[in-house]
């Protein structure tokens, strides 16, 4: 099942994504998830991120089986720094070298279980990251966590491919199979310390390389069995487009 946010003429709403449009849910994070009497047509729908996190939580030294030599490390993102499809990555020269990271993200569900799984791009100021050993400057600026298009729900992610292209730009593709630490053990391992909730999003490292990008250039994050998250990338210091954002 894929899973939606999405805002229509009638508000901001969960919905599963069907072929020629979205039906909405009650709600969810419920148990079981219940579909709504009522539909609305792609034309008259736009694409939000899938989940407003209250949490995000990035894994460090997970890129590559060498990186399994190191202890396994977290950062946090701020949930302002949350952005949907086609929403601007904004890039101030003052940042210098800033780098789009292609992963699989894990959506919380109620009372911790995972609910699905979705795209992510964890965009990462390189030259901000090199002078803070926490990682807040060069990953929380706004609009560094774009999430999308949906939560798939039915994916088994041990073995997922991940690419990364910044316009005509790819990066080599890669699996999950390939990150220091599986899937699992990451949520697991997360699981341990930190406390989640219906929403959180669990970011599980790049299997591949990363690419550079600056304004004026779109940059797509795809994972197999999910789809693409597509992004431009902006001067300034970007905003929210989501109707009543702060």
């Amino acid at each position: 099942m894929r899973i939606a946010r999405i805002e229509h003429p009638h508000g901001i709403d969960h919905a599963v994504v069907e072929t020629d449009g979205y039906r909405l849910i009650e709600d969810v994070f419920a148990p079981e998830i219940r579909c709504q009497d009522r539909w609305v047509p792609l034309a008259d729908a736009r694409l939000l991120a899938p989940v407003e996190p209250r949490t995000v939580v990035g894994m460090a030294h997970n890129t590559g089986p060498g990186d399994r030599r190191l202890p396994p490390q977290a950062f946090l993102k701020p949930a302002r720094s949350v952005i949907g499809p086609g929403d601007p990555v904004p890039v101030r020269a003052e940042l210098g070298l800033v780098h789009a990271e292609a992963e699989l993200a894990v959506v919380v569900g109620s009372a911790g279980a995972v609910l699905g799984y979705t795209v992510a791009n964890d965009v990462t100021g390189r030259d901000l990251q090199a002078e803070d050993s926490l990682w807040t400057q060069a990953k929380g600026q706004r609009g560094f966590t774009p999430l999308g298009p949906w939560i798939e729900t039915d994916l088994d992610p041990a073995r997922v491919v991940v690419g990364l292209a910044v316009d005509d730009a790819t990066s080599p593709r890669a699996r999950t199979d390939q990150l220091a630490r599986s899937v699992a053990e990451v949520v697991a391992w997360v699981s341990e310390f930190l406390p989640l909730g219906p929403g959180d999003v669990i970011l599980t490292g790049a299997p591949g390389t990363s690419l550079p990008i600056r304004p004026g250039q779109q940059v797509t994050a795809s994972v197999a069995g999910i789809g693409e998250l597509v992004n431009p990338v902006t001067e300034g210091m970007g905003e929210r487009t989501e109707r009543g954002a702060a």
